[in-house]
């Protein structure tokens, strides 16, 4: 067990005794059945021929989850627990396992009996020629449906729209990545339910190859902590957010062009109709257009020349 922030959590100082997969658990009042789970997980992955760890991510739980996490950590090697000492929302704990993650492959998922967590092996196996593999769900299960539904497909056509690339599922919490990878996206990881979507279009984003499985996904167990409209607001803030931070042109660049295409035309029927005199309205929208261009343009170069590489601790040379 470790409460230690994540910039103390020292990692393995050997390479070759890092095991393949951490399985990054964010848990808040999960205490009926995150015993099910852990040992769902451990059966799983004893099973395949993978080396192992649980990362479980406890976000200030006050039901039972972080005693009990505690008594697993110090049973079992495989389990480590690290606690928040105040509430971050699941992209904050997400962000933690990552951070302190060990394996060269990590596992995001949830410990809400929702995710076939029984079948993470084959989801590290079909990570075999890609960076991430999201498991893409065949059904909805969450509360509000008839608003959950078309909220979540028109954020999820504007994604598509920044990665030019079909996204099946956008905001699974079910999915594997490499962490040299992933690691560089950690600090653009919201606190919040956004971070999987996050990850995804950071990843196809910058021409990481993003693999899809189905997956089933049932009911949860418990209360959901996914508020429909804070939750689903904050999607759509994060995806406007990624293509202004990768893409900002394919915001500008429309605007520009559309306020540039009315000018002119407002431009030629000022020329035929009022005797080559120019309405001011007219200026105004010629001028806003090559603005808008401009500022796309701008910021457009400031995301390019602003991409410094990030170097992965774990994998820098040892003294």
């Amino acid at each position: 067990m470790s409460t230690a922030p994540i910039s103390q959590l020292p990692p393995q100082d050997d390479p070759q005794e890092r095991p393949d997969v951490s399985i990054v658990l964010p848990t808040y009042n999960e205490v009926g059945h995150v015993r099910q789970e852990v040992e769902r997980i451990r059966e799983a992955m004893n099973a395949s021929e993978y080396t192992w760890e649980i990362v479980a991510v406890d976000d200030c739980s006050s039901d039972g989850t972080r005693e009990w996490l505690r008594s697993e950590a110090k049973k079992d090697a495989n389990v480590r627990l690290i606690e928040h000492r105040r509430n971050l929302g699941s992209g904050g704990a997400r962000r933690t396992g990552t951070a302190a993650a060990r394996g060269h492959v990590v596992v995001w998922t949830d410990v809400d009996m929702t995710y076939p967590n029984h079948e993470i092996p084959q989801l590290v196996d079909a990570l075999e020629g890609y960076d991430q593999v999201v498991g893409a769900r065949t059904s909805e299960e969450g509360t509000h449906k008839a608003l959950r539904v078309p909220a979540k497909w028109a954020i999820r056509r504007l994604a598509q729209y920044l990665a030019q690339e079909d996204i099946p599922d956008l905001n699974s919490g079910f999915r594997a990545f490499r962490r040299d990878k992933a690691i560089r996206y950690l600090n653009r990881l919201p606190n919040g339910f956004s971070c999987v979507t996050t990850m995804t279009m950071s990843f196809m984003a910058d021409g990481l190859a993003v693999g899809y499985v189905e997956i089933p996904y049932a009911a949860r167990e418990g209360e959901s902590k996914f508020h429909w409209y804070r939750d689903t607001r904050k999607y759509l803030l994060q995806v406007v957010r990624m293509i202004l931070g990768y893409e900002p042109l394919r915001v500008f660049m429309p605007v520009g062009l559309a306020l540039l295409l009315f000018g002119i035309a407002k431009l030629i029927y000022d020329i035929t109709t009022k005797d080559l005199r120019l309405a001011t309205n007219t200026l105004l929208i010629l001028f806003a257009a090559f603005q808008v261009i401009s500022i796309g343009l701008l910021a457009d170069l400031v995301v390019r020349v602003s991409k410094p590489p990030v170097d992965d601790p774990l994998d820098a040379p040892t003294r």
